[in-house]
């Protein structure tokens, strides 16, 4: 049946939804990358909390939704910003998930890396302050079995120059048990982190990133670069020493780095792999037999409803990925962790489900429809 959609005018427009999904289906293990997925959490949809109050996370659908991701082959990157994280999920909320979703690794026989950071620190804090914090939340993350994910740290963002970060990076790496993944996370993801690695002359950020690295090769196994700029990740890629990886986390350009070229290819590490899951994992199986074309053709289409999901302010991209999570029958309801399912528009919404429903991306496209359709009553569209 027809939808009425509004759009960013307010104008209502008919849509024929989709009647069958992709056909998708679990497959063999990557061969020529490694791929994660950052999970969002569940919220407890009946919890009576307010968006001040520690997350109550439905703990039965976020470990399904990762042995979703698991199934397909996708290895899941637990406590990242997709999580939620700095954003309604604190640190207590997210050692008890590193903790049990490291468990259902185990379990499921899942790949996982978990976030390290330091938002157990709730003001100014001195580069002893921060090291202790990111020690701690490295020794949660290794005792739980996982690999760990260096995150940029807001209260080392305000340290005045790239010597203090070379400090902090190279204790924290000279004491790691196994190489981890470095983070550089840009400000349009969280606009605190302007100025990361000593400089906002990206130039000279990079600098100093890459002698972090060179300083310490046998314990980066790779770098997650999320700055939304293709070009700035190819030529850092190159730069990097042998066997370090490059994991891209650009949600605009991932078919084209990931695919590569003749001088090398990125891994990934995204967020819009949580919605994506099974239809990059099938692009990547694709890429496995050497076939760049139909990699491409696969997932250049997504591109669209990812630039969409990650527009400005991109840091409330994670609405997107829980409403279409919804939509997907992944979970009862449209309630997220502090509340920020109010942080997108009607509008965005509706393109949001456009896109997805014409990707095939719904296993029930109409399920998703009577969500959709209730979804724009309760906003008073009423036909």
């Amino acid at each position: 049946m027809t939808l009425h959609l509004p759009d960013a005018h307010g104008a209502l427009r008919a849509y024929e939804p989709r009647t069958e999904p992709l056909a998708l289906t679990p497959g063999a293990p990557f061969t020529s990358r490694t791929v994660f997925s950052a999970a969002h959490v569940v919220a407890d949809p009946y919890a009576d909390t307010t968006p001040d109050s520690p997350a109550a996370v439905d703990w039965d659908a976020t470990l399904a939704f990762r042995r979703h991701l698991w199934s397909h082959g996708l290895g899941v990157a637990e406590a990242m910003d997709t999580a939620q994280r700095g954003m309604g999920l604190d640190w207590a909320g997210a050692a008890e998930l590193i903790r049990r979703s490291a468990a259902e690794a185990k379990a499921a026989g899942g790949r996982i890396a978990c976030g390290v950071g330091t938002d157990q620190l709730t003001g100014p804090a001195n580069l002893t302050e921060v090291r202790a914090a990111y020690e701690e939340q490295l020794a949660v993350i290794e005792e739980s079995g996982a690999q760990a994910i260096l995150m940029a740290s807001r209260a080392l963002a305000a340290a005045p120059g790239p010597e203090d970060y070379l400090e902090v990076y190279g204790h924290l790496l000279r004491q790691a048990a196994e190489p981890v993944i470095l983070h550089w996370l840009g400000p349009m993801f969280d606009p605190a982190l302007e100025g990361y690695w000593g400089s906002s002359d990206l130039d000279a950020a990079t600098d100093t990133f890459l002698d972090v690295i060179a300083a310490h090769p046998d314990k980066v196994d790779g770098i997650k670069v999320s700055l939304l700029d293709a070009q700035r990740e190819i030529d850092l890629r190159r730069r990097l020493p042998k066997g370090v990886r490059c994991y891209t986390g650009d949600d605009f350009h991932y078919p084209e780095l990931i695919a590569g070229d003749e001088q090398g290819f990125s891994h990934a590490l995204l967020g819009i792999f949580d919605p994506l899951g099974p239809l990059a994992a099938q692009a990547v199986r694709v890429l496995d037999t050497g076939d760049r074309e139909g990699f491409r053709a696969l997932l250049d289409p997504t591109v669209e409803l990812s630039r969409h999901l990650f527009q400005a302010p991109t840091r409330f991209y994670k609405t997107g990925v829980v409403f279409l999570a919804w939509l997907a029958g992944h979970q009862s309801h449209f309630t997220m962790v502090g509340g920020l399912q109010s942080a997108r528009s009607l509008p965005h919404f509706a393109r949001a489900y456009e896109l997805a429903d014409t990707l095939g991306l719904f296993p029930d496209p109409k399920r998703a429809e009577e969500r959709m359709r209730n979804l724009l009553s309760l906003y008073g569209v009423d036909r």
